[in-house]
């Protein structure tokens, strides 16, 4: 069986994306529609958060916190899941806060990025 048929539709506002089984936490996010090269495949939903706030996380939740520009960020879904590849098919642009189609995506396929670059 493949690992998106079990899947959950994400939320209204990525209705392209679903999340089933992957290497983090046990999860990934999966396309369920093709994307064009150059076209945005997550628009991040991050939550800022305090030193204190970050101490205060369980510590599976740390797991998906990352540090950019000296700000501490909380992954929400579907982005927490988006799994690591040395070949990744997205690229992140923290600048806009969205993972970017770096080739074309194939319904069904898992979404992954470079997570080398997450921590700046």
């Amino acid at each position: 069986m493949k690992p998106w048929t079990k899947a959950v539709r994400i939320a209204k506002s990525m209705p392209d994306l679903v999340i089933g089984k992957g290497k983090l936490a046990g999860k990934g996010v999966y396309a369920s529609r093709d994307f064009k090269r150059g076209e945005v495949v997550i628009k991040y939903n991050l939550k800022p958060l305090t030193q204190e706030e970050f101490d205060a996380l369980p510590k599976k939740e740390r797991w998906f916190t990352h540090k950019h520009r000296g700000q501490i960020f909380l992954y929400l879904e579907p982005e927490r899941y988006v799994n690591h590849s040395k070949n990744p098919n997205t690229y992140q642009d923290l600048k806009t806060k969205c993972d970017i189609a770096s080739r074309d995506i194939k319904k069904g396929e898992m979404i992954t990025c470079d997570a080398t670059k997450d921590d700046i």
